[in-house]
Order: C-alpha cells, then structure tokens, then sequence
C-alpha cells in the first residue's frame, strides 16, 4: 500500500436513517459534530443520513410504479392545448393584418 494516501482521522461512526431511525455502526473518516452512544455503552461520532438500505425502496421492496400512461396522457392534453392556442394566435394574426 502507498503511504500518506490515507485519511488519519478514520474511527467507528454511527450512521443513522432520519426517516426510519435504525442505525448501524461502520468505519469512516466523516466529519462530524454531533455524538451518541451506542449498544456497546460507548459514544461514537454521530452522521445522519436522509436515505439509507433501512428506507429506500429498492431495498425494502416497496417500490413506487410511475403511472407513466397518465404521464403520456397528461403531457399530451397539454401539447393540444398549446397548439389550440398558438392556432388562435395564428389566425387573429391574420385577421389583423388585412
């Protein structure tokens, strides 16, 4: 291994889920500010975090479909109306100009 690649500063952090609460103790060189104390009574560097595998649906199997056919529907009703409009603007255009 090459020498002074690495951070000195690296020690057991607890990384916590914001939106679900569950935490898990890892190495890291992460600044932190806050601390708390672990299962193991001692008091570990705190970081949390506002996603991890504990909330993200890949991982909890609780996926989102995207209701992309109401999606292509919406988008386009929206191009119709646009075009309905720029059609309107065409012809009073026209009728202005004679």
């Amino acid at each position: 291994m090459r020498k002074d690649i690495h951070n000195k500063d690296y020690r057991p952090v607890v990384f916590r889920d914001t939106s679900t609460g569950d935490a898990f103790l890892s190495n890291s060189c992460v600044q932190t500010r806050e601390t708390t104390e672990w299962e193991d009574g001692n008091e570990y560097p705190l970081y949390l975090m506002g996603i991890s595998s504990y909330s993200h649906p890949f991982y909890t199997g609780q996926q989102k479909f995207v209701d992309t056919a109401g999606r292509v529907d919406k988008f386009q009703q929206r191009l119709a109306k646009t075009k309905a409009m720029q059609d309107a603007k065409a012809t009073d255009a026209k009728g202005k100009k004679k």
